[in-house]
């Protein structure tokens, strides 16, 4: 089939193949979690803690503002998140230096190990999902994520990607 042909057989998905791509989406996503899901367990956090740990070590000194923005969770709930984080002794809070009314965060030595484990298994799925899938897939899956993006989130994504926050 040429590409042509393939791109345009896929504009007309039948809901079928509508519903596997979104099955697929749950089980790939139950897979990518469940390593971290394990650990996170044992310590009797939950995977918004994950993310937080996650999207910190990404950005160190990245503003709570930012990273409600990039969560897009409520103030309460991240609230809760941090001042667990921060009084297990894995998340380090500092008041910025331009502006005192911002905190700042970082990870600890002990949070930057943890984030470390949770993120391990991750990466090495997703390194062997990309080798067995190839280099087009892999940029054809890229392309399907941001798609599924709103305007807004793929601009952080694509900030992320590039080194920024």
């Amino acid at each position: 089939m040429s590409d042509a042909h393939m791109g345009e057989s896929l504009l007309f998905l039948t809901d079928e193949q509508l519903r596997q791509g979104i099955e697929g989406m749950f089980f790939a996503y139950r897979g990518f979690t469940s390593a971290p899901d394990q650990i996170l367990e044992g310590i009797s956090y939950g995977r918004a803690h994950h993310r937080a740990l996650h999207f910190i070590a990404r950005s160190p000194g990245m503003n709570v503002n930012r990273l409600l923005t990039i969560l897009g969770v409520t103030k309460q709930s991240l609230n809760r998140v941090l001042r667990t984080l921060i009084e297990d002794g894995l998340v380090e809070s500092r008041v910025g230096v331009a502006d005192k009314r911002e905190r700042h965060l970082y990870l600890t030595e002990e949070g930057t190990a943890l984030e470390t484990r949770l993120s391990e298994a991750q990466r090495a799925q997703m390194r062997a999902a990309y080798r067995r899938a190839g280099p087009e897939a892999v940029a054809g899956f890229r392309q399907v994520l941001e798609a599924m993006m709103d305007p807004e989130l793929r601009r952080i994504y694509s900030a992320l990607r590039e080194g920024g926050a």
